[in-house]
């Protein structure tokens, strides 16, 4: 099988309490900034906006 150099894995971090969340694959050549989606925090106990951290 071909290894995917593309795909990267990226660490993202909630907005709410800074706690870093479990680390999301992204594509690098589709999304070259920064990803932004909603993830489940553990810390916070609900749904938040997470940040790809650097």
């Amino acid at each position: 099988m071909a290894k995917n150099e593309n795909r990267n894995f990226v660490t993202m971090k909630c907005t709410v309490c800074g706690k870093e969340i479990r680390p999301t694959s992204k594509n690098k050549k589709n999304t070259p900034d920064r990803l932004e989606v909603k993830k489940y925090c553990k810390n916070c106990k609900k749904t938040t906006v997470a940040k790809e951290k650097k």
